[in-house]
């Protein structure tokens, strides 16, 4: 709550505003009762002889009173769903902003469903809740403290015997409210939860239908449906009877004052109409523990949401740049490491005393079975992660000397999961490098075997690519990844498994093109083709996260080692 009223802060000039013509209404509102009562005692004192010029006088009052009020009332409305959307505009920005900063780890261990989640459904709720709940909670404090002024001018016994009843209600919605909030927390676990397994099964559906596995992933979907389903009505059952309860409670209330008045008036201690009077004032004041007590449910529920949109604001951003950080500039390319450690746990270690050097404009090639550590020397140099011992160096410079920024920006990648965004060919090729002409994105098309395809497109270079490039095959979105990375001015390369998604005709293209744009820049390269690699100034075999052994294609082959047994079980 306290972060939430710190974000509408930024608006305080608005809610200044919005608690005046709250104000305003409730208090235009109020007056009503006041004139119904006058009105009832000008029939009540009339004894036959009534005077309904002043009825209808109180009346028309009460009318012009009331039409005031609704207006305030709407207008109101409309700047609190201003308010809500530009808080939620806010919330999500900052959310998309911390995504964006967050370190490479976060990704690997959240869902994006989940994540995407909280940037849609959490921050929707949340800005309904400002919406609606808090014009209530703030319309809800005027009434109460006016109606409360209100019945005390009017008599102070009443008001003693209808307050007997109150501290009930209070107590009843604290508690209430206690005992839910855990279960709105669980209700959004859950959402996030089955959106994450909702967006795996789209985008895995061809694998599913491939291996016949639609029971068991139905199976496995209705589980968590029925955890959804499950704190959903938990949250929601517990959250309903609170309304209703806290409403029997002050209807009790107010039978108890309607006694208590009847009694005073027979006592001649208050007129009938000060009797009609204080019943409205009483609805007016028990009205709003109703209201809170039916929008608990929804603010736990905005509550719960805002705990999962800030804990992810709150996630620690990358390591920062330290002080007095180098920036890259006229990158030669010579990349060194000495005795690295890495483990993602612990318990885990994934490299161990990893030392190798490549000079400027080498192309060294990192090879090795599945899960013997290849992609994480890439992520290291890259610096998604930081290494827990020993030394990462570029150009004499060590990678946490350097800043984040130019660091990266020093590599071109391509990955073995390609990803373009929904846009024209054009700008997913020129993505490599700001500013970059037609002209340009033609070149490194040409170079990278992707132009004679592209030509053939609807539209060429402006036609559209649908959102992850559904309308493309996974080869021509790996060329145009390919192409991306020539285009960049990075002058080291790296390439994990850039040509698996092509075919071998494509594949010797890709090589040709390759071995020009290559010529002065560090490239690594990882490959399971080893006939990819075989002109390489050095190749690095790597197993069990140690350096097995390394040299030429040539050196290895005459080794008759752990590479040879590799090459020799592709080409068997």
């Amino acid at each position: 709550m306290k972060r939430l009223l710190r974000y509408m802060a930024n608006y305080k000039y608005h809610l200044c505003l919005a608690l005046l013509l709250a104000l305003s209404s409730n208090l235009f509102a109020l007056v009503g009762p006041m004139l119904s009562g006058k009105a009832v005692n000008v029939i009540a004192e009339g004894k036959g002889a009534v005077d309904f010029g002043m009825v209808w006088y109180y009346a028309g009052i009460m009318i012009v009173f009331y039409i005031v009020s609704a207006v305030l009332s709407y207008v109101l409305s409309i700047l609190m769903l201003h308010i809500a959307q530009r808080l939620a505009g806010r919330l999500r920005k900052d959310l998309f902003d911390r995504l964006l900063s967050l370190p490479t780890g976060y990704f690997d261990r959240n869902q994006a469903g989940d994540i995407i989640s909280r940037v849609s459904y959490d921050i929707d709720v949340i800005a309904t809740s400002v919406s609606n709940d808090f014009v209530q909670v703030a319309a809800s404090v005027v009434t109460v403290v006016g109606s409360f002024v209100m019945m005390v001018v009017i008599s102070p016994k009443l008001v003693l015997v209808m307050f007997l009843m109150i501290p009930l209600s209070v107590f009843y919605t604290r508690y209430m409210a206690k005992k839910t909030r855990p279960l709105f927390r669980k209700r959004s676990a859950k959402a996030g939860e089955l959106n994450g397994m909702v967006e795996e099964l789209i985008t895995g559906q061809k694998t599913i239908q491939a291996y016949a596995r639609e029971k068991v992933m139905t199976e496995r979907f209705d589980m968590k449906n029925e955890e959804a389903v499950r704190a959903y009505y938990d949250a929601d059952y517990y959250g309903s009877i609170i309304g209703p309860t806290v409403n029997f409670l002050n209807n009790c209330s107010l039978t108890v004052v309607t006694v208590a008045g009847a009694v005073l008036y027979l006592l001649k201690q208050l007129l009938l109409g000060d009797i009609s009077s204080f019943v409205l004032y009483s609805r007016k004041l028990l009205g709003p523990f109703n209201e809170l007590a039916n929008i608990v449910s929804e603010i736990q529920s905005a509550l719960s949401a805002a705990e999962r949109v800030f804990r992810v604001i709150e996630e620690p951003t990358e390591t920062e740049d330290v002080y007095g950080a180098v920036t890259l500039e006229n990158v030669k390319g010579n990349v060194t490491m000495k005795k690295v450690c890495f483990s993602y746990l612990p318990e885990k270690p994934v490299i161990h005393d990893w030392s190798m050097q490549a000079k400027a404009g080498e192309l060294v090639a990192i090879v090795g079975p599945t899960g013997a550590g290849k992609t994480t020397i890439i992520n290291l140099l890259m610096r998604f992660y930081d290494p827990q011992s020993g030394e990462i160096r570029v150009d004499n410079y060590e990678n946490r000397e350097i800043t984040m920024r130019s660091l990266r920006a020093s590599y071109a990648m391509v990955l073995q999961d390609t990803w373009v965004f929904e846009g024209t060919v054009h700008e997913n090729i020129a993505y490599g490098r700001e500013g970059a002409g037609r002209e340009e994105v033609v070149a490194a098309a040409k170079a990278a075997g992707v132009h004679e395809f592209v030509k053939r497109l609807p539209d060429g270079y402006d036609t559209v690519i649908t959102e992850d490039g559904v309308n493309l095959s996974k080869g021509q979105k790996q060329l145009l990844t390919i192409a991306r990375a020539m285009l960049s001015e990075a002058k080291m390369l790296i390439l994990d498994e850039a040509t698996s998604n092509v075919d071998t005709r494509t594949e010797l293209r890709i090589r040709e093109a390759m071995l020009k744009l290559m010529q002065g820049k560090t490239c690594f390269v990882i490959a399971h083709r080893l006939s990819t690699i075989q002109n390489a100034d050095r190749i690095i075999v790597v197993n069990g996260g140690k350096i097995e052994e390394s040299g030429t294609h040539a050196e290895l082959m005459e080794k008759q080692g752990f590479y040879y047994k590799l090459y020799a079980s592709q080409f068997r």
